[in-house]
């Protein structure tokens, strides 16, 4: 079984190489067109030096700028900013409610019966 493991890491990798590449906007592939790089990753699969050439050479790779909450992905609630400010301000409301209702109570006079 584990001598099978090198032949399916080098499928693993040409999959996904082709799969990328089909998937990848034209504007943002790099030196070749889009159908060259097919061709390139199709021919030179066995031997790694397509799909590897595709994945060092040929998409643009962006670093995000601010994480993903920058680039309008889901973040987790406890690792956005944004929500955690929200909270901050509900808690400063809520507590300002409470000293609001603690204040009119104590204004209001006792009833005498």
């Amino acid at each position: 079984m584990l001598r099978y493991l090198p032949f399916l890491l080098v499928l693993a990798l040409w999959i996904y190489a082709f799969v990328d590449c089909l998937n990848t906007p034209e504007k943002e592939v790099r030196g070749l067109p889009k159908v060259v790089w097919i061709i390139i990753i199709l021919l030179f699969g066995e031997v790694l030096i397509g799909p590897v050439a595709w994945l060092v050479a040929g998409k643009v790779r962006q670093a995000p700028a601010n994480g993903p909450a920058a680039q309008g992905r889901w973040v987790a609630p406890d690792d956005n900013p944004e929500f955690l400010k929200s909270l901050n301000e509900d808690d400063r409301t809520r507590d300002d409610e409470k000293r609001d209702d603690r204040t009119t109570d104590d204004e209001t006079p006792p009833k005498t019966d």
